[in-house]
């Protein structure tokens, strides 16, 4: 049974896995800008065993299946995991998926992944500390975590970060670093399901990483190119301000 806290109750939820379709589907810097930088980070991913811990609507997994990759998805939502089984199927590709918690990957043996992959996931995790306890279990000796996040010193928080001015002209705004208290509001401005947004600052990530026994092997922050920054607004925007952050992390 799928272990319960704040984290899975957001998601789990039919409706929320619906926003998130749409979302997932539609949002131009997950398209344009996340999911290509990380495809070009991992390279070449033929023959390896790749869990993509909190999938949300498998479009990586998906996507490592047809670059060769053995490929294992987990998510809290049970039907977001219904919905990727189903497109898997579509597509007629091979991929195992598990209903879980990040926290608690029971069932999935030590020492089993060459790469795990959480994008944009760790910090919507109430157990930070248990998930990356667990996605180092099953990391191979030699194995790589990549995980990319929203960046704790430039992205909205609540009462921490915020925003001045509109447009590209918008400046980041910091108040409250340390202690910004959670918040409960929609995915973007648009989306109508709500979810706890949680704040964790640099040397929040990087202690539990050392204390998992994970070793930082590279960090960006990257810049979309010029042909990105003329997809949109905000695409233009992330080339004066980084609002990603790309981690690569060796067990």
């Amino acid at each position: 049974m799928i272990k319960k806290d704040s984290s899975t109750e957001c998601w789990e939820k039919q409706e929320m896995t619906e926003e998130w379709i749409r979302l997932a589907q539609t949002n131009t810097e997950r398209i344009n800008f996340i999911m290509p930088f990380t495809f070009k980070q991992l390279g070449d991913v033929s023959g390896k065993k790749i869990l993509d811990i909190g999938c949300g609507e498998g479009g990586y997994s998906r996507e490592f299946a047809k670059k060769n990759a053995i490929v294992t998805g987990i998510d809290c939502a049970e039907s977001a995991i219904k919905y990727c089984e189903n497109k898997a199927k579509e597509e007629n590709l091979e991929i195992t998926y598990h209903v879980r918690n990040s926290c608690d990957l029971y069932g999935i043996s030590d020492n089993t992944f060459d790469i795990v992959l959480s994008s944009m996931m760790l910090m919507d995790c109430e157990d930070l500390d248990g998930t990356v306890k667990e996605i180092t279990r099953v990391l191979k000796h030699g194995g790589k975590l990549f995980a990319s996040v929203l960046h704790p010193c430039f992205a909205v928080n609540g009462d921490g970060i915020g925003r001045l001015d509109t447009g590209i002209d918008r400046k980041v705004v910091v108040s409250n670093y340390y202690y910004p208290k959670e918040r409960v509001e929609p995915i973007v401005k648009e989306g109508t399901m709500p979810v706890i947004w949680r704040h964790r600052t640099l040397q929040d990530y990087i202690k539990i990483f050392i204390k998992c026994g994970l070793t930082i092997i590279d960090l960006n922050e990257p810049v979309p190119t010029e042909e990105q920054e003329k997809i949109s607004m905000m695409m233009a925007w992330l080339r004066k301000i980084p609002i990603f952050l790309f981690w690569e992390l060796k067990k």
